[in-house]
């Protein structure tokens, strides 16, 4: 008759393993519990996250050398603005100017998202469907964004919590909207 083992058995060896690797991974004086150590301020910067010195094998670095603040900058690259020139930012001014006074006229009033979409896409010479818009408060309006464009181009708008319209023209985002995203998790 043939024995089995149980399961558990086999699994045991792995699981130990699983547990115990990672206790080597960071250097000591990376443990914010580490007495007097240069992590244990909060100001401090990551130094690195690096394997055992005796496992060099991994290509093509075995570390993670740069700091917190450095992946967050990474993290968020998407929402950066592409660089516009000088005369296409010039060219676009007279079409922030039309949309900061459609802005401004709306805000007393209120307006619908239909409304604000037509009224933001006669300013900027676009359709109705290239407008994006972020907010909810359209009746009075305030706290909205607004921005459209072509290109690398785009016209951003805002009226304020006081009912204060204001336009700008900036670069389309990396990801390729005009209003930035919104980030987080």
């Amino acid at each position: 008759m043939t024995r089995i083992r149980p399961r558990w058995r086999l699994g045991a060896p792995v699981l130990l393993a699983l547990l115990v690797l990672p206790a080597g991974c960071a250097a000591p004086s990376s443990d914010p519990r580490a007495a007097g150590s240069e992590a244990s301020s909060p100001a401090a910067s990551a130094k690195g996250f690096c394997p055992p010195p005796e496992d060099t094998l991994a290509s093509p670095s075995p570390c993670i050398s740069y700091g917190w603040d450095q992946r967050v900058a990474e993290n968020h690259a998407y929402r950066q603005a592409q660089p516009i020139t000088t005369a296409q930012r010039q060219e676009a001014q007279p079409r922030a100017t039309a949309l900061a006074a459609a802005l401004a006229e709306l805000a007393a009033e209120g307006t619908t998202l239909d409304g604000l979409r037509t009224a933001a896409a006669e300013a900027l010479g676009l359709e109705a469907r290239q407008i994006e818009v972020r907010g909810d408060f359209l009746v009075p309006l305030h706290d909205m964004l607004v921005g459209g464009g072509e290109g690398r181009v785009c016209v951003n708008g805002s009226v304020d919590s006081g009912g204060h319209a204001t336009a700008e023209v900036v670069g389309r985002t990396v990801e390729g909207t005009c209003l930035p995203g919104l980030g987080g998790h």
